[in-house]
């Protein structure tokens, strides 16, 4: 056993898991590697099902994955804790732990070894330094930070029945991304179910939702067309829309822009740009690009370190030279993750390493609870309804790599029952 080839991944977003999941019922169980997954949280969240849990439209503790559980499953070692360093020389990992008791907080660090390390830690959002956005925003980068949001949403409106009078609620999203249509989207949705359960001091009508851009129109990522369509359902959802706006300083009562005008917003998410987590960014010795994300070649090795390979938003990967970089998309992270297991195999195997091929799907863009709009293969066909049954079957798919076929079949089940009978809003 000690001379299984020892393989360390870090960071167990959809990615990372996906990885681990697979080289473990793969190599894993064939003893043919030790596989090791590395995350400073206990459980697993898809990413972008985040903009829900803020929303209070799902549920978090329903979607959680438990490492530790789906590591004894899937024949890999889960650790609990952060990189804190990468000595490449010796092929060692410094693991910060950190633990906790109800009378003492103590630190303890560990040494992993390694054969071949993947980095696989995402991203978090790029506040730019924007004067008062740290102190006076709400961040959707893990699902603490949405829980956070969903937690001070509803106590503004349990704050409000106990007032005499109704009162408005002035909500501005920042930032006109996938998150920032999905997170507007949702919140319209989850008005609705606060009025209809009861929390009825702030009428729904009397929620302003502003969705903010610094460019020319919203989803700047994706096509025109894509943008049109979703300005139109947002338009007929009541939310307003902000264009061509940078916002220059926010404080806890209104959002201030560069050309001197504000909007009032009691509650504000940031959601304009991203960049690579600290600890890619303390990463001594490693190319990187403007953005922090490390250099990788198209065998998404390193170009610092043959021996460390990066995937998804850390990665900066260019495939061709005409084209730009991959971005930082879910189905990028994924298709990278099964990649990885074909390149994993070659290298214990002593073959050359194959090269990355990125498929690109389309992209799906989540309205709320019943509609999506999607562009297929360079053109947008595909809205309502239809849109998002293939927007909801890419977490299915998610599902379906991380448990099985059998178990996501089962999940689904699970879940089409305990939606139609479970609270349509979180309240507590």
């Amino acid at each position: 056993m000690s001379n299984l080839h020892r393989i360390v991944i870090i960071g167990g977003g959809a990615g990372g898991l996906e990885l681990a999941t697979q080289l473990g019922d793969i190599l894993g169980k064939s003893e043919k590697a030790k596989i090791t997954l590395v995350d400073q949280k206990l459980t697993h969240i898809w990413k972008p099902l985040l903009h829900e849990i803020a929303a209070g439209t799902m549920n978090s503790s329903d979607e959680e994955t438990n490492y530790f559980g789906h590591a004894s499953k899937h024949h890999y070692e889960f650790v609990l804790g952060r990189l804190e360093a990468v000595q490449a020389k010796e092929k060692t990992l410094i693991i910060k732990k950190v633990i906790s008791s109800k009378y003492e907080r103590t630190t303890e660090q560990i040494e992993l070894e390694y054969d071949t390390l993947v980095l696989a830690v995402g991203s978090v959002s790029n506040d730019f330094n924007t004067q008062g956005v740290k102190e006076y925003c709400h961040f959707l980068d893990t699902p603490k930070q949405a829980e956070v949001f969903q937690q001070d949403l509803l106590h503004l409106y349990l704050d409000a029945q106990n007032k005499a009078d109704d009162r408005e609620l002035h909500i501005g999203i920042i930032g006109a991304g996938a998150t920032g249509v999905e997170l507007a989207a949702e919140l319209v949705q989850a008005k609705q179910n606060f009025y209809k359960y009861g929390l009825n001091k702030i009428d729904p009508k009397n929620v302003k939702i502003t969705l903010i851009e610094g460019a020319n129109r919203i989803l700047p990522a994706l096509s025109e067309a894509m943008a049109e369509h979703s300005v139109k359902q947002l338009t007929r959802m009541k939310v307003e829309i902000a264009t061509s706006k940078r916002v220059e300083r926010v404080d806890a009562e209104r959002i201030y822009f560069n050309d001197g005008s504000s909007i009032q917003a009691e509650l504000k998410v940031w959601a304009a740009g991203i960049k690579t987590p600290q600890v890619i960014q303390q990463l001594e010795g490693f190319e990187k690009d403007r953005m922090g994300r490390l250099d990788v070649y198209a065998t998404l090795q390193t170009k610092s370190d043959p021996n460390i390979f990066a995937l998804g938003d850390c990665a900066h990967c260019v495939l061709d030279a005409r084209e730009a970089a991959l971005g930082p998309r879910a189905q990028v992270a994924s298709q990278q993750a099964t990649f990885m297991v074909e390149a994993l195999k070659a290298r214990i195997g002593g073959k050359q390493q194959p090269m990355f091929v990125f498929s690109d799907k389309g992209s799906l863009v989540s309205l709320s609870k019943n509609k999506a709009v999607g562009e297929l293969l360079g053109q947008v066909n595909v809205q309502g309804f239809v849109a998002k049954s293939m927007y909801v079957s890419l977490y299915r798919l998610h599902q379906a790599t991380i448990f099985g076929y059998a178990h996501a079949g089962l999940l689904t089940a699970k879940d089409f029952v305990t939606r139609k009978i479970s609270p349509k809003i979180k309240l507590h």
